[in-house]
């Protein structure tokens, strides 16, 4: 393999000739053989890197600092890394010592070659083009490296929340299409009382809903940037316009409401915002994880279980029982919120361990934050289309299960009294018999009566009561429906 020859404080190494990464990278690659994944697999990241030093030579092109032809092929470079291109080049682990030092040279090093390129010159010609003199002119990779964390975050988080109101939708068209079908509601998973399906499945939509808003709020927290800050926020070896200019030119490269931070040494060493919304994307796992728990639940069976919900059959569960088929989607699901639940842990530790005016363990925080956010967009996405779409439910079998349920007499309290409505239960537990039958047997309320009671409208929603009374002409029901509505 042809090589060129590169040269750093530790010495001299051959770099692959066709490499567009330097001999920064290629010792980072040496030294941290840690996950086998480069950051690459991040395209957010270097993307978001890539804007970081475009917006870096216009600014510093319009303070006079760098010399218009080489800012432009390094704009040129850029945009072409924000397109896509050279994504390969970006090798070093996600995982590595020194606070992103070695992400913020591959990047250095990378558009610097390829800025040779366009210029005529040859891939490590670096006295005519310095990836770290020109490239990260007026940077540090302590304010460089936690600004692409934050513009990176803020897009996948708003691909995450597209994919939470794919999913939210999908339970509120079930919501409607299972609004008519009663069935028991649990607690502590013993009978309660009755409510339809559809209310079960409007709780998740709402969930979700609620979830949407706390991503939007916490992302907001993202957008304070701190460049223009350098090594440790005191803006050495930047220009006293730069953190207002790059700050600006972000804006129009990214689209992300960026704002520069009004204390740069705090925003240098502060990883509070990841902090913050590595917990909001706990609460989206914690809460999409029970809702996959309901879902397996509901669907257990179909024989010997609740048998309330079909859930698609997706693939054979198993390889020596024939016919099974199990609930694959949410339990992938409930495995992605295990994820997200222990990579907040991560994310919590690694911002509790930065000391003075810097943290170092960034990188960790990255990798949990990107892993969170993107595993959530795909469970998401995943359970909305081959899963929750394709539900159908049992509606014999719930009304059927409303009918021998002891729970509807709770539903009788404000008609019969609590202290007959508990004689009913027992006896009926006791008996095997059901709450229907019994009451009419001690003629507490005529038939009519009780299919009045029992229709899912009255059973699922407040109704406004009179006195509670097994007498006629003051029972409840009585009383005109239109006044009750």
């Amino acid at each position: 393999m042809s090589t060129r020859r590169e040269h750093d404080l530790l010495g001299d190494r051959d770099v692959p000739a066709e490499a567009y990464y330097g001999v920064h990278t290629l010792r980072a690659v040496e030294n941290f053989p840690i996950t086998a994944t480069p950051i690459s697999i991040y395209p957010d990241l270097i993307v978001a890197l890539a804007s970081i030093k475009l917006a870096a030579a216009r600014s510093n092109r319009d303070l006079g600092l760098l010399d218009a032809t080489k800012a432009d092929a390094i704009i040129a470079a850029s945009e072409e890394v924000r397109a896509g291109r050279l994504h390969d080049q970006f090798v070093v682990d996600v995982i590595q010592g020194g606070a992103g030092t070695s992400t913020n040279m591959n990047a250095n090093e990378v558009i610097a070659n390829r800025a040779l390129e366009l210029l005529g010159r040859q891939k490590g010609d670096y006295k005519f083009l310095h990836p770290n003199e020109q490239v990260n002119m007026s940077q540090s990779t302590n304010d460089v490296y936690p600004t692409a964390l934050k513009l990176a975050a803020y897009s996948g988080i708003m691909r995450l929340v597209d994919a939470m109101v794919v999913l939210r939708q999908a339970f509120e068209a079930k919501s409607e299409e299972f609004k008519d079908i009663i069935k028991m509601g649990r607690t502590q998973l013993q009978d309660a009382v009755p409510m339809t399906l559809g209310q079960e499945f409007s709780t998740y939509a709402v969930m979700l809903g609620e979830d949407e808003q706390r991503l939007k709020e916490a992302v907001l927290l993202v957008c304070e940037i701190n460049m223009g800050a350098t090594a440790i926020g005191t803006g050495i070896n930047a220009h006293p316009d730069y953190a207002r200019l790059v700050c600006q030119h972000l804006r129009d490269v990214t689209g992300v409401p960026v704002v520069t931070a009004s204390n740069l040494i705090e925003a240098t060493q502060d990883c509070g915002a990841f902090v913050q919304l590595s917990g909001v994307l706990k609460r989206v796992a914690v809460k999409l994880s029970k809702t996959c728990n309901d879902l397996r639940l509901l669907s257990s069976g179909p024989r010997v279980g609740l048998n309330e919900i079909n859930l698609p059959p997706m693939q054979a569960g198993s390889s020596i029982m024939p016919g099974k088929v199990n609930p694959v989607i949410p339990e992938v699901v409930n495995q992605i919120a295990f994820e997200v639940i222990g990579n907040d842990v991560t994310v919590s530790f690694a911002a509790e361990a930065g000391q003075l005016q810097l943290n170092a363990f960034e990188p960790i925080i990255a990798h949990s934050l990107f892993k969170s956010v993107n595993h959530l967009r795909a469970g998401c996405l995943t359970l909305a289309e081959r899963c929750v779409k394709g539900i159908t439910a049992n509606r014999e079998h719930l009304r059927r299960g409303v009918e021998r349920s002891i729970g509807i007499v709770t539903a009788l309290n404000p008609y019969i009294g609590y202290a007959n409505a508990t004689e009913v239960a027992q006896q009926a537990l006791l008996t095997d018999q059901s709450v229907y039958d019994l009451v009419l047997a001690k003629k507490l309320l005529t038939r009519e009566q009780l299919d009045q009671i029992l229709q899912p409208e009255i059973l699922t929603q407040p109704r406004v009561f009179g006195t509670a009374t097994t007498t006629a002409e003051t029972h409840p029901l009585s009383v005109r429906r239109d006044q009750t509505d």
